[in-house]
């Protein structure tokens, strides 16, 4: 469609085009509907009192295309009333498979016929020289219109004239100024007057006209110097010549001086002289200054002129340039050949600066089509410019701008009979404004200023700011396209390919330019046919950043086979799979096409089954099978479609068979899922066998409802309490990581892993590689929830947090700190940090809390402040900060009032602020509050089964439902965690005893491990995993023994392990055969051994009373009408009627209808709604964060949409859980509109 259409215009056209990745058309049907929507639209008065619309249908021509010439009278294009743009929408069905794709387009509606502007012009006028300017003249849809007649006229200077305009629309002209009165010079410039006619109900056409004011430029003697305009950017790699014009008047000298200078990104950048001869008398004349144009001038770039004259005027002038966004290290990025076979090798040649260390990234076009906006690009680097353009003086310089010249006197003179009054020319520019322009402050004894005329009585006159192009830090946006080359030239490949690695990202990898500027990479193509977009950005220490255009690689072969199936299914649903041949040889082939059997589904030919296919050039043949998975978990199907050789025609044409590439094989997987939601019991074991054999025993039963062959077990073995952690340090939690904390728990073990490894002399190069990977990665996700003042929030500044919150930039802080010795980090993001923290000090020492604290369970009514302020004392103390630091002195002033208070009080002091305070304190050296304070707390400690831990006060019963014990909720996790830090923390080392009482916690704390080395949140991960390290490094002891391990059950399965220190940090794991079941573990030897047994099982959702209620409902509620089967809205009410008056942090989690998709823009809307502060699709789930849920309704919805046709559709679930206390959930679930079941609700 056009970008514009004018309401005069008759027809326009508009083209709906599909293709794949690959480049070639997509065959199928096109519907096409365009529409003008009324502002007001009524749903009583039927269609046309919404929108006039305009549909069309048609297959798809032989490109892929339909092209229509649309009549605009259908769109009423003169009416008011109705929106001022045309909405297109345009599906196309895929031929064979059914997919549909849609596509959106729209045209602006203009009433501007013409316009006029000024492209080339000066703001300031010099009097008596020449005013030049430049205007362009397009048309309603910004096309220039050559050899039109247009007015250009200035009143000041009695001067009117036509021009007309060239090929591009433009006309020149040049003002005589020597006539002009005033200091104002106003040029209007007309083309056509307006439609003179006007009624409230209709639209009228206009003529834009353009006005240009330029005041004058004040001289004492009349002289000027005048920099010619540049329009456009100035391109990188290139001279450019500024012409500079010159008019002396009276000055009696031979030679002039001419000093330039230009500035760029705030600073002087290059400078130089040009001298010209000078005539006595008046004198005029021009020369040329040379301005190289490179990166360093990027992206605004201006020129000061000057000249000192003899009786000490100075005049000069200044112009501002746009420039190209170049980078000064250029580099260049290409593959050889630039398509290839899949699975063949080609080679992926970068040019840069000598030494350059390069970032490649290769991905899938379709990525990048679904978020064109993520790419990086030299306009987005240049966005993150601190100061890209600098004028004015800072406010702070302001003060000093007062005039101490002379001024001159309001009263009337009589000369010569002749009443004069002085006049205050404001609008006249002086020298002292070129330089003010440029935000340079001058020391000087010229003459810079005009003169002054003396106030009557006070006045302020208000002086401007300086102003600065401060960049707002966004995220990356942008991209940058190049031509693709059809070069094929690429070995044979083997006659039958196998197709099974269809990545979304192909390379990702670092690579160090030679001496000459040049790295090769071999790289192996995916599987996938598509078209690969790949880019490089590298860092030179003489050139600094360059980025590559984008290079293209396609993978492409004329004969392959693709399937179409959704990406999971719930046992029970059935769906069709469709496998698509696509012949893009020149000649026809037979093909069969075959279905791999497997007992893992059963598959059934739909329709008649043929033993081959007839495929001639550009066509193919859609193969389809009903399906009904058997099994659960992953199920591959492998299709292959193999060219026959045969004598029998197609249609009249003779088949061949490829030289190459004769068979395509393609394997894919589908998920497929029990029915209900998961369920997992972990029972965790420490055992130290000491040369005597320990054993256990390991029951696993079921509760009652369990889905049929849902449950599933398996037992882990390390020989390290750490091992898990390091096995999945990059998933510790199964909850999304979506918000600011949640992201430092992918940060902050990797730290605690380091530094344990370290000290216990067990760090291998892959393992400190990998942590740093995560290091890096984290560091700079998590500056995306930085603010401007240095603070950190949930959700970050973009997000409408308008605070900081006081807590988590105390966790960066000290984690940031914590990650030097390992990763660069900015030391501005850390003093930042801690200026913003020392000004939420208070006179005690406490701290104030800023932001919100999506986390309740630390809220401990009045000893909120004394919570945080213990944390924020511990966080500055591991950074480490001294204790004589004025910020942590006075912080421990406030927790040792704080303890003082405590101990006089009738309540004592809630155990999570006890427990901080005590590690507190242990970490400040001060040992007799540390053991004061832990004395105290053995008294409030659950002591069972040697074991040692402590709960909230008024925790709430765990249900008696439970086979087994649930994990303890994450602030009790966390508070015990800080006493065993206290514990660890002894001076100068923990002393028997303490490891004894440290020993005892940790056999709790182990316990409540997932299977994933992690915990149940955030914080407790983080907090537990620092305490576990500490302890493992305390207790460790390298020993020539092993451990050896043996699992076996009541019957006959038995299976041996053995640990030692070769493989204490393997993680060695065995699925037990037979669930329910009786097992048992034995361990002899010596050392210690780590036992994880995790339990999953499926279960049917159950009615209860949740301490949340959430309703679902679909919209349509029934299967009415075929847009049903496609489309519903899912609907969505959510509350909290738990013991707290509000919730945390909550989730919701929305998995969709096998087959269905969500529709992005609609859940992305949700973010605009109360509560809501983030969403993510997540294969086949939606997540919806909400920062609490009280007991006031919250309603959200979004659409979906169907992508795969899938059969005997089984209910979806819905979770709503609280982030801190996962105990704490509501769930229910829903049906599509057109399920067959019939409950839905």
């Amino acid at each position: 469609m056009p970008q514009k259409i004018t309401i005069l215009e008759e027809e326009f056209t508009v083209s709906v085009c599909g293709r794949y990745t690959y480049g070639k058309p997509v065959p199928g049907n096109m519907t096409l509907s365009i529409c003008r929507n009324y502002n007001n639209p009524s749903r009583c008065f039927g269609r046309e009192s919404q929108a006039f619309c305009k549909k069309f249908s048609q297959q798809l021509n032989g490109h892929g295309c339909f092209s229509q010439q649309v009549k605009t009278n259908a769109f009423q294009l003169k009416r008011k009333e109705y929106e001022m743009q045309l909405q297109a929408e345009a599906k196309i069905q895929e031929e064979g498979t059914g997919v549909q794709l849609t596509g959106t387009g729209s045209s602006e509606i203009t009433t501007t016929i013409t316009k006029l502007s000024f492209v080339k012009v000066d703001s300031h006028f010099r009097p008596g020289v020449p005013f030049f300017g430049q205007v362009r003249l397009v048309d309603g849809k910004d096309i220039p219109m050559p050899h039109k007649t247009i007015t250009i006229s200035a009143v000041e200077a009695n001067y009117s004239s036509n021009a007309t305009t060239d090929k591009d629309g433009l006309a020149q002209f040049s003002i005589n100024t020597t006539k002009v009165i005033g200091t104002s010079l106003s040029v209007w410039v007309k083309y056509k007057g307006s439609n003179p006619c006007y009624d409230y109900q209709w639209l009228s056409e206009g003529n834009e006209e353009a006005r240009h004011t330029a005041n004058a430029v004040f001289s004492s003697s009349q002289s000027f110097v005048h920099l010619e305009p540049k329009p456009g950017k100035l391109p990188c790699g290139q001279t450019q010549t500024v012409q500079a014009h010159y008019v002396l008047k009276g000055q009696e000298l031979q030679e002039l001086v001419f000093y330039y200078l230009i500035m760029a990104k705030g600073g002087i950048v290059l400078s130089g002289t040009h001298v010209v001869s000078v005539e006595q008398g008046n004198s005029k004349g021009h020369f040329l200054v040379s301005v190289p144009v490179e990166s360093d001038l990027a992206p605004v770039a201006r020129l000061l002129i000057y000249a000192i004259l003899p009786d000490g005027e100075m005049i000069g002038d200044s112009a501002k340039y746009e420039v190209e966004n170049c980078l000064a290290n250029k580099v260049g990025l290409s593959f050889s050949p630039a398509q290839s076979l899949p699975a063949s090798d080609t080679r992926l040649r970068v040019t840069a600066a000598p030494q350059s260390l390069c970032a490649l990234r290769a991905v899938d076009q379709s990525v990048l089509l679904l978020r064109p906006e993520a790419e990086l690009s030299a306009s987005s680097i240049y966005e993150l410019l601190p100061v890209k353009d600098l004028t004015g003086y800072p406010g702070s310089l302001n003060s000093q701008e007062e005039n101490n010249e002379d001024c001159i006197s309001l009263h009337n003179t009589y000369i010569g009979g002749i009443l004069y009054s002085p006049v205050s020319n404001t609008n006249e520019k002086d020298m002292y404004g070129f330089l003010k322009d440029m935000g340079l402050k001058v020391f000087t004894n010229s003459k810079i200023r005009k003169p002054k005329l003396c106030a009557r009585e006070q006045e302020f006159v208000p002086q401007p700011m300086a102003y600065a192009r401060y960049s707002e830090g966004s995220p990356f946006r942008g991209a940058i396209g190049m031509g693709i080359p059809m070069d094929v030239s690429s070995p044979l490949p083997p006659k039958e390919i196998v197709r099974k690695y269809f990545p979304e990202t192909w390379i990702w990898d670092l690579v160090v330019a030679d001496s000459s500027g040049v790295a090769e990479v071999e790289v192996t193509v995916p599987d996938t046919i598509t078209e690969w977009k790949a880019g490089a950005f590298c860092l030179s220490s003489d050139s600094g950043l360059g980025l590559s255009p984008t290079a293209s690689v396609r993978a492409f072969q004329p004969f392959f086979v693709e399937l179409t199936m959704p990406y999971s299914v719930v046992r029970g649903e059935a769906f069709t799979l469709k496998a698509t041949v696509l012949n893009y040889l020149p000649d026809c082939i037979r093909v069969s096409v075959q279905l791999e059997a497997s007992p893992r589904f059963l598959a059934v030919p739909v329709g008649k089954e043929q033993e081959s296919y007839c495929i001639c050039g550009n066509a193919r043949q859609t193969v389809s099978w009903a399906v009904t998975p058997k099994s659960l978990g992953k199920v591959n199907f492998t299709v292959s479609a193999e060219a026959l050789e045969s004598s029998e025609l197609c249609g009249n044409e003779k088949t061949v068979v490829p030289a190459y590439g004769k068979k395509d094989t393609v394997i894919k997987p589908l998920l497929v899922e029990p029915e209900g939601i998961e369920k997992e019991a972990i029972l965790n074991s420490l055992l130290c066998p000491s040369g005597t054999e320990v054993s256990e025993k390991l029951s696993l039963k079921l509760p009652s409802g369990v889905v049929e062959e849902s449950a599933r077990a398996s037992v882990s073995i390390l020989g390290d309490l750490l091992g898990s952690a390091m096995q999945n340090i990059h998933n510790l939690l199964q909850m999304p990581y979506g918000c600011g904390e949640q992201n430092m728990v992918l940060f902050a073990p990797n730290i605690y892993v380091l530094d344990y490894l370290n000290e216990t002399q067990q760090l291998t190069p892959e393992t400190r590689s990998k942590a740093i990977g995560y290091l890096s990665t984290g560091y700079q996700r998590q500056l995306n929830y930085k603010h401007h003042d240095g603070s950190y929030s949930t959700f970050g500044e973009r997000h409408g947090m308008g605070q900081g919150n006081t807590w988590l930039t105390a966790f960066v802080l000290k984690t940031f700190a914590q990650a030097r010795k390992y990763i660069f980090i900015d030391e501005m993001h850390l003093t930042q940090a801690l200026i913003w923290l020392s000004q939420k000090q208070k006179d005690n020492g406490c701290f104030r809390s800023s932001g919100s604290l999506l986390n309740n369970a630390i809220k401990g009514g009045i000893e909120d402040e004394v919570t945080l302020s213990a944390y924020i004392t511990i966080a500055l103390l591991e950074i480490p900060l001294q204790v004589t630091h004025p910020v942590v002195r006075n912080a421990l002033f406030c927790l040792d009032s704080a303890w003082k208070s405590a101990k006089e009080g009738a309540h004592g002091s809630h155990v999570y602020t006890k427990a901080l305070l005590a590690y507190a304190f242990a970490l400040a050296g001060n040992q007799d509050k540390r053991k004061e304070i832990l004395n105290s707390l053995e008294g409030e400690g659950v002591k069972e089964d040697n074991s040692i831990h402590w709960a909230r006060p008024q925790k709430p019963r765990e249900p008696e439902r439970y086979l087994y014990q649930p994990q303890a909720p994450s602030a009790e996790v966390e508070m015990t965690a800080y006493v065993l830090l206290a514990h660890l923390t002894a001076q100068p080392a923990p002393t028997p005893e303490e490891l004894t009482s440290a020993a005892r916690i940790v056999n709790w704390v182990t316990k409540q491990q997932n299977s994933q080395g992690g915990f149940s949140s955030t914080q407790d991960t983080v907090v537990a995993l620092h305490a576990l390290s500490k302890y493992g490094a305390a207790t460790f002891t390298r020993t020539g023994k092993a451990a050896q391990v043996t699992i076996q059950s009541s019957a006959t399965f038995s299976t041996n392990f053995q640990v030692d220190n070769n493989n204490r940090l393997l993680l060695q794991q065995v699925s037990l055969p037979t669930v329910p079941g009786e097992y048992s573990a034995r361990v002899t030897g010596e050392g210690c051994v780590y036992l994880q047994t995790s339990l999953k099982y499926n279960v049917l959702p159950e009615k209860g009373v949740f301490p949340f209620v959430l309703e679902v409902q679909t919209l349509p509620p029934s299967c009415d009408g075929p847009k049903a089967h496609t489309s519903f809205q899912i609907s969505l009410n959510v509350s909290y009627t738990g013991n707290r008056p509000t919730s945390n942090m909550a989730i919701v989690d929305v998995k969709m209808v096998s087959g269905f998709i969500p529709l992005k823009p609609t859940v992305k809307k949700l973010e605009t709604s109360d509560h809501v502060n983030r969403t993510e699709v997540s294969n086949n789930h939606v997540l919806i964060y909400l920062d609490k849920v009280s007991n006031q309704t919250l309603s959200l919805s979004f659409f979906t949409v169907q992508d795969i046709e899938v059969r005997d559709l089984k209910p979806a679930i819905v979770k709503v859980y609280d982030y801190y206390e996962t105990n704490e959930f509501a769930i229910a679930e829903y049906y599509a509109p057109c399920s067959k079941d019939p409950g839905n609700a």
